[in-house]
């Protein structure tokens, strides 16, 4: 059940979600690969309303669907790039935030595809859909209703 309805949002908390959110999505990133880590951070917060949107827009970005649901076990398998597993293992400590690991070795194979000013880019966005993913699990919305690309209508 829906604890807080998008009516009962406090006055300017979901402009400033969104301000932050068009600063991520016009800031240059693949949408594909943001739709990717979107899922994977998403499902390790088990957000059901986040997984819903960002598997659809991923999907209507080309994504594959298989590449999707084995997001958990990505290091298993062949089929992500690179690129996508340096910013899937970022996302990965950046959302469980282990006491034990500084990060070094993740930020040295992203500055191998990307530059500092992107890293930063990509760390906000782990960030958002952190808080995002926060949010809807506090509020509670109905899951399974998104449309793909509604939110870019917002």
């Amino acid at each position: 059940m829906e604890r807080i309805t998008y009516g009962e949002y406090p006055d300017g908390l979901m402009q400033a979600m969104r301000t932050v959110q068009a600063y991520i999505d016009n800031a240059g990133l693949d949408p594909r690969l943001l739709e990717l880590m979107c899922t994977r951070v998403s499902q390790i917060n088990g957000c059901a309303y986040c997984l819903d949107m960002h598997y659809k827009d991923a999907v209507a970005e080309g994504e594959d669907p298989l590449r999707l649901i084995s997001l958990p076990a990505w290091r298993e398998t062949s089929y992500y790039s690179p690129v996508e597993r340096a910013v899937l293992a970022f996302a990965e400590r950046l959302t469980r935030m282990p006491e034990e690991d500084d990060g070094e070795g993740l930020h040295d194979a992203l500055l191998e595809h990307f530059s500092k000013q992107q890293i930063a880019v990509i760390s906000l966005a782990v960030a958002q859909i952190n808080s995002w993913n926060r949010l809807m699990k506090s509020f509670n919305p109905v899951a399974g209703n998104y449309v793909a690309g509604s939110k870019k209508k917002r």
